[in-house]
């Protein structure tokens, strides 16, 4: 049987529950700092490269602090994301700002910021301009239409999704922004969500870059950079093999100088908006057994919820689960493992092969560093977990405390119909 190893020991979460009791996320930052420098050794032949970390995926000041000395900046997609950016000293062209059916303030804020605004539709020219101006740098977000397909088969479908513009709306865009004042260009599109595949990246570099040529061409636009965006997945399941960061940072740069180079466009930055990869495998989520329950199947009942992991409710999503102390255990339990929301898709697994599981049990669910508490909700008046960050020399730090019923209750403070409410 597969298996995934995880990063805490039971000794250490018994310890860490003495101060932080369960349900928390817990991040590694050794593995962190470590998966960060790789990403940007497979793209240092270009010397433009930057990452800007999807803020989206894991929105702890802490995370992104550890991340910009990396040499990371960061893609905001809202006006908090932005603030928050702003709140930890990015700024100008360390901000990449990517939306979609944007709000007028969201885009003062980018442009008070000095942020590289990334434009998802041809009618937020326009727009832009009317309310904020339209910068001197500027990007536009592709969408090519139909099926996304490499040479292991269709990746994903963009005709169906709601993002970018068309080829001949990027023409006329450009063209249209370049009348506007704009005066340096990027390309940006984002074709296919968590791909275990190293052909993913190149792929999408070779269409890009093909694009970029023929923009040129047909514009006249001087096109600075081109943004890869995010998409590298990561294994969520233990069978399935990690993409090698090296082997797509290396097939980008032949296509790079198949494409790009010989057109005289060999100074291109490339850039990165990756969440997932950059923080998935670095996260868990520890919870207790709390109750189990013999009916027509085997429940055991945890102290979190969809609250704290939305992916298995809301996608059917897998998360590996490992039970403290029992790695080595046969796997001759079936069970569904669930919270205690109303609702009856609060699973975490369903018909998991499991060690046998006692309560008062830690369990690890895997690879909840980035759209795990990030996606989190407070449905049911359930209050969302504390986050914590294991530090490379073994320390525990608290870098988000858990919400208290205060917090819940917070936004009627205009109001005094709660006035005797007791925390």
């Amino acid at each position: 049987m597969f298996m995934k190893k995880t990063f805490v020991t039971k000794e250490q979460i018994e310890e860490i529950t003495k101060h932080y009791p369960t349900p928390f996320h817990i991040y590694d930052e050794k593995g962190i700092r470590e998966n960060a420098r790789k990403l940007k050794q497979a793209f240092s032949w270009n010397k433009g490269f930057k990452e800007y970390f999807a803020v989206k995926a894991t929105p702890n000041p802490f995370i992104l602090n550890m991340l910009r000395e990396e040499g990371c900046g960061v893609d905001c997609s809202s006006y908090t994301e932005l603030m928050l950016s702003e709140a930890l000293d990015f700024s100008g062209h360390e901000i990449m700002f990517s939306s979609n059916a944007t709000p007028a303030e969201d885009f003062k804020k980018a442009r008070e910021l000095n942020a590289i605004i990334n434009l998802d539709d041809f009618t937020h020219i326009d727009f832009l301009e009317k309310v904020a101006g339209i910068p001197e740098v500027i990007s536009c977000r592709y969408n090519p239409g139909g099926v996304f397909k490499a040479t292991n088969g269709i990746m994903d479908n963009p005709g169906d999704a709601k993002y970018g513009f068309t080829k001949q709306q990027l023409i006329d865009g450009f063209l249209l922004l370049k009348e506007k004042g704009a005066k340096k260009f990027g390309i940006h599109s984002f074709l296919a969500s968590n791909t275990i595949s190293n052909e993913y990246y190149p792929t999408l570099a070779g269409i890009l870059f093909e694009l970029a040529v023929e923009l040129r061409e047909k514009t006249g636009v001087d096109i600075q950079f081109i943004n890869l965006s995010g998409g590298i997945g990561i294994p969520y399941r233990p069978e399935e093999k990690a993409n090698d960061i090296l082997a797509i940072g290396e097939g980008v740069r032949k296509v790079y100088e198949k494409i790009l180079v010989p057109a005289g466009m060999g100074d291109v930055a490339i850039y990165t908006e990756l969440g997932r990869f950059m923080l998935g495998p670095y996260g868990h989520l520890i919870a207790k057994a709390v109750h189990e329950k013999h009916i027509y199947k085997e429940y055991i009942g945890l102290d979190a919820s969809a609250v704290d992991l939305m992916r298995p409710a809301m996608y059917g999503a897998y998360h590996h689960i490992t039970v403290l102390g029992k790695e080595n255990d046969a796997h001759d339990h079936v069970y569904d493992i669930t919270g205690s929301l109303c609702e009856n898709n609060d699973k975490f697994a369903i018909d998991r092969e499991l060690p046998k599981i006692e309560i008062g049990d830690y369990l690890v669910i895997h690879d909840t560093g980035a759209h795990g508490y990030a996606m989190g909700y407070n449905y049911n008046g359930k209050l969302k977990s504390a986050e914590l960050l294991l530090k490379e020399n073994g320390s525990v730090q608290l870098i988000r405390r858990a919400e208290t019923p205060k917090d819940y209750f917070a936004t009627f403070d205009f109001s005094d119909i709660l006035k005797n409410m007791k925390y």
